[in-house]
């Protein structure tokens, strides 16, 4: 029997779910991953500055889905998996913080950071995993998948393609492939194309002094505030020395969107002032050090019609990630590749 060729383009959550599970599932596959960035996990990122791990991206993973949590708790070592035990509080439009509801799920990350997840999950396959390559240009031909990049170098043939980036990225690629079946593939742009998404710009922000708060994290209920969520990474064992904080703050998505592109000081400035009048504190207004990063496709407010999706995996193209599911989590994400995955076994 040959062996099955697999490309996967993107190395987020879902595509390392993807990929373990067909390590363990579909013999003698091989598997190629191409990612555009230095990193692994996609949103869910993690950065190290003077001692301090910080996830400035995705905050943590919910329990929220039975075969994840046994993913990460009984299939992938707990060695350095950590809980967050201070809870969520909200915030109005008017700034007005409350407590929010007591909640059971489990709140995890790692010591060492959200990345920890895919850089697991890839460590226990065989597959071959190239970072700072990104993929331009997809097609098909006699039957296989190549991919271009953005060097001009040609990968493959791939019997099976998995397609990670967000949605709008997908349709790029998928309006890009040089593929015998247009119709289809024009009705899976439309259905990926269809997806929204929240942009989201996140300031990361260091104090020397430790706050005082009953909460991990405040969230706006309303989404009518500047700033959507604000998160102290001092609450995950591990991540910020005693007597220091970090605050994570992502504006919310009006915010994001008409900023993106401002100067990052602006945005910084602009981030710490609603931080200090949030938390009431005025020392939040001049943070020792800081950090940034822009999410233009951060979080997905809808899911593709399937109906598409399907036609493209009887010819070997597969779409995963958070947008599939239509919920912008990271249980989420890792629930598609484990589910696409598995459809790829049955099929093998």
């Amino acid at each position: 029997m040959e062996r099955e060729r697999i490309g996967v383009v993107g190395a987020g959550a879902a595509a390392a779910a993807a990929t373990y599970v067909i390590s363990e599932t579909v013999d003698d596959a091989t598997v190629t991953v191409l990612e555009k960035s230095g990193g692994l996990c996609g949103r869910a990122a993690t950065r190290r500055r003077d001692g301090i791990v910080y996830d400035y991206g995705a905050n943590y993973v919910k329990s929220d889905d039975q075969r994840v949590t046994d993913l990460l708790t009984e299939t992938l070592e707990t060695e350095g998996l950590v809980e967050i035990e201070e809870p969520i509080w909200t915030f109005d439009r008017d700034g007005e913080v409350s407590p929010g509801r007591e909640s059971d799920e489990h709140k995890w990350t790692y010591r060492r950071g959200l990345t920890q997840i895919a850089k697991r999950l890839f460590a226990r396959t065989d597959a071959d995993v190239h970072r700072r390559t990104r993929v331009e240009r997809i097609s098909r031909d006699c039957g296989v998948w190549r991919l271009e990049d953005a060097d001009g170098e040609i990968w493959g043939p791939f019997d099976r393609l998995l397609l990670n980036p967000p949605a709008p990225q997908t349709a790029d690629l998928v309006r890009s492939a040089g593929w015998e079946a247009d119709d289809l593939r024009e009705t899976l742009v439309d259905a990926i194309e269809a997806v929204p998404y929240r942009a989201v710009w996140t300031g990361v922000f260091h104090y020397p002094f430790e706050l005082e708060a009953p909460y991990y994290a405040l969230i706006n209920t309303d989404k009518e505030h500047e700033v959507g969520w604000i998160a102290r990474e001092e609450c995950k064992p591990g991540h910020v020395p005693d007597g220091e904080s970090l605050l994570v703050v992502q504006a919310g998505h009006e915010w994001s969107r008409e900023r993106y592109d401002e100067p990052p000081e602006r945005n910084l400035a602009e981030l710490a002032d609603a931080a200090a009048d949030l938390l009431e504190d005025d020392r939040l207004t001049e943070p020792d050090w800081t950090d940034h990063q822009g999410w233009r496709y951060a979080l997905p407010e809808g899911s593709a019609t399937t109906g598409p999706l399907r036609s493209a995996e009887r010819e070997g193209l597969y779409c995963l990630g958070d947008w599939v599911t239509g919920e912008g989590r990271i249980h989420a994400a890792l629930r598609s590749g484990l589910e696409v995955a598995e459809r790829i076994a049955l099929e093998s």
